[in-house]
């Protein structure tokens, strides 16, 4: 580890936690920003990132890149960013994040136009690449590790969780803004602390810490105590304005979180230990590119209103392996929903359900009555079949079905319209989808098969 005791602790807040995220969030946390860095020691450094991917995502963003070749990044880009890009760049807090999604020099080259509409220098933008295994080139290498399960998918996306190097090199070449694909999660956060500190790639216990502040920034208002509001049980006031997160990273990796000023809910210990544990598969082992991350000893202490220190993270040898989502076609997903209200609803629900399971013989339905019984993963019917009416008056059916063949799926939603005078009585409020469907199959990767890296970005605004 190269960096000093003495070098200022690292500042990173967090402005989203998924692609479909709240955008008038960043305001706040960036003002919080420039707070901090305003009464901090000289040397100081800020961030801010947007973690906007999940499984789905990257197929649904190639799904839009095959239409529009300069489409396949976070739809609200835009309206995430616009708002703070020119204080960001004026403070010089720089911006990470895997908002490029399928195309991040798309999204590159549209950032540079918004620095350009709102009167700002062209900024130092940065692409990491090598994530991406979409295009035809990867179909050996995908197959030599899937073998037959490879036979005859219709690739959507195929995507690589990389790790924070690229980042960090990006940083260090001067980026102000550096644009992600699939990267980790928690790796939007430790890039900057690698550069920061300047931090060894093989330096585990300041890598296990720094992940575990990723994780805990990685899903926005969750350890804000959006995710974590139950009233009566668990009260979080100002829900409606609810703050994001802001970590403080220090030379060793340990992370005090915090939110940003004049926002609703709080950080306390309960929050950070739910979100700690959040995904978490083995709290001895957690994987990523980066490091293996150990909270088995960690310790989480309030140290302030609205700040949680954690401390006794260790971290251990990175995986030999990346991991690899593969989307594909998955034929159709066709769905349909119907209200009953009143005296015997529940009953007259469950009739239309047992209705369309003779209609539609040859489609295995999924039959759910909300309001009544709905929840479990449950395909087959048992938990339905085995629980008794229980009369509720207010139930919405909802049946949903998959097949091959458009075709056949679509049976369902024009069985479920006929409901509206085919009976039983009293139904309304008919609602149907038919979407395409997107099955994901994953592999391990050697880490040396996958080439990744960044490149500066030359745009024409």
């Amino acid at each position: 580890m190269q960096t000093s005791p003495s070098t200022p602790a690292l500042l990173i807040g967090c402005a989203a936690g998924f692609s479909g995220d709240r955008t008038d969030v960043a305001g706040p946390v960036v003002d919080t920003l420039v707070a901090r860095l305003a009464a901090g020691p000289p040397g100081q450094r800020a961030f801010l990132i947007f973690e906007t991917l999940a499984e789905r995502t990257l197929a649904l963003a190639q799904l839009r890149r095959r239409t529009d070749a300069e489409a396949g990044y976070e739809p609200l880009l835009d309206a995430m960013l616009r708002p703070v890009l020119a204080k960001c760049l004026a403070h010089d807090i720089r911006i990470v994040s895997n908002f490029g999604a399928a195309n991040p020099r798309a999204a590159a080259r549209h950032i540079a136009r918004m620095a350009k509409e709102l009167g700002q220098p062209a900024p130092r933008i940065a692409v990491v690449e090598g994530d991406d295994l979409s295009a035809a080139e990867h179909q050996a290498l995908l197959h030599d590790t899937l073998g037959a399960a490879m036979d005859g998918l219709r690739i959507v996306s195929a995507n690589a969780y990389i790790g924070a190097e690229p980042i960090a090199a990006a940083l260090d070449a001067g980026a102000q803004i550096v644009v992600c694909g699939r990267v980790a999660d928690p790796s939007l956060t430790v890039g900057p602390a690698m550069s920061h500190f300047g931090w060894a790639a093989d330096d585990w216990d300041v890598l296990g810490r720094a992940t575990m502040a990723g994780h805990l920034l990685e899903c926005g208002a969750q350890v804000c105590g959006g995710y974590f509001a139950d009233p009566g049980y668990k009260d979080v006031a100002g829900l409606d304005n609810v703050g994001f997160p802001i970590a403080e990273i220090a030379p060793d990796g340990h992370c005090t979180i915090g939110k940003s000023v004049g926002t609703g809910g709080f950080v306390t210990e309960a929050t950070v230990k739910e979100q700690l544990l959040y995904e978490v598969h083995d709290p001895a082992a957690y994987l990523t590119p980066d490091v293996v991350a150990d909270i088995g000893e960690a310790e989480v202490q309030a140290v302030g209103r609205d700040r949680v220190a954690v401390s006794g993270v260790r971290g251990h040898v990175r995986p030999t392996h990346y991991k690899v989502n593969v989307c594909h076609e998955g034929g159709w997903l066709a769905e349909g929903e119907i209200s009953y209200a009143g005296p015997r609803a529940e009953g007259r629900a469950r009739m239309a359900g047992e209705v369309l399971r003779k209609r539609l013989a040859g489609l295995d339905l999924r039959v759910d009555l909300i309001g009544a019984i709905s929840i479990l993963a449950d395909d087959a019917g048992r938990a339905l079949a085995a629980t008794p009416d229980c009369g509720a008056r207010d139930v919405r059916l909802r049946v949903a079905a998959t097949h091959a063949d458009r075709a056949e799926a679509e049976r369902l939603t024009r069985e479920v319209m006929a409901l509206y005078t085919c009976g039983p009585a009293g139904g309304g409020g008919v609602r149907t989808a038919l979407t395409p469907r997107l099955n994901t199959i994953s592999c391990l990767l050697p880490r040396e098969r996958v080439p990744v890296g960044f490149a500066m970005v030359e745009v024409d605004a």
